[in-house]
């Protein structure tokens, strides 16, 4: 596994961009902060119930510059930048991280943790994947755990990594959204028995954006 994470960091010069956008953010600890996002393409963790699945090939996006995509991020005034995908560690974001933090904007890191971290952020939220679960380094210095529940398995999941992560990160469980009438009760009061939880909502599709 580790041969292949190694193997899959690209060129810096180049990102394939699926979209960028100035919006609110809409899950975990950032809730409701207006930010600008950057999302990659490429991932093949495929969760069943992705709502980005057509950020998954990576050949179906343009591969843009990465100093555009910098000067992008400038030009819409924000201070704070999100970067997700698709699986964004599938690409080495070093110089990305570079370009955004010289221009004084705050780096946001949204990921699975299944390939090797790249890149300097201020936050990164790590939501594991069971079917590629993160390594040890990303446990340890993930500012944010993030679970989507789907069935009551996932709560066991939770705490396996509840337990792996550092103990100052802040801990959510977040209903996957097709699922949400029906798990979201099974975690108030999952929450409500286990209190060091939080619960993280989509707020930016009760509020129809992107």
């Amino acid at each position: 596994m580790k041969g292949k994470k190694d193997d899959r960091l690209r060129k810096v010069d180049f990102l394939p961009l699926v979209e960028e956008f100035y919006s609110i953010q809409g899950e975990g600890f950032h809730a409701g902060k207006p930010a600008y996002f950057i999302r990659l393409g490429g991932c093949d963790i495929g969760c069943k119930w992705c709502d980005s699945k057509f950020a998954w090939d990576s050949e179906l996006h343009e591969k843009v510059e990465t100093d555009l995509i910098i000067d992008h991020a400038k030009l819409s005034g924000t201070d704070s930048v999100v970067v997700t995908g698709g699986e964004p560690l599938m690409w080495n974001l070093d110089y990305l991280c570079k370009g955004l933090k010289e221009a004084g904007m705050m780096t946001f890191l949204e990921t699975s943790g299944a390939y090797k971290l790249s890149g300097k952020w201020d936050w990164i939220c790590l939501s594991p994947k069971k079917n590629m679960p993160p390594g040890e380094e990303i446990c340890l210095i993930a500012d944010e755990l993030k679970i989507i529940v789907e069935d009551s398995s996932d709560f066991v999941w939770a705490e396996k990594y509840r337990k792996k992560v550092n103990k100052a990160s802040h801990l959510f469980l977040q209903p996957e959204w097709s699922k949400y009438e029906t798990i979201a009760p099974q975690i108030v009061e999952y929450v409500k028995n286990n209190r060091c939880w939080r619960i993280s909502l989509q707020i930016h599709k009760f509020l129809h954006i992107p």
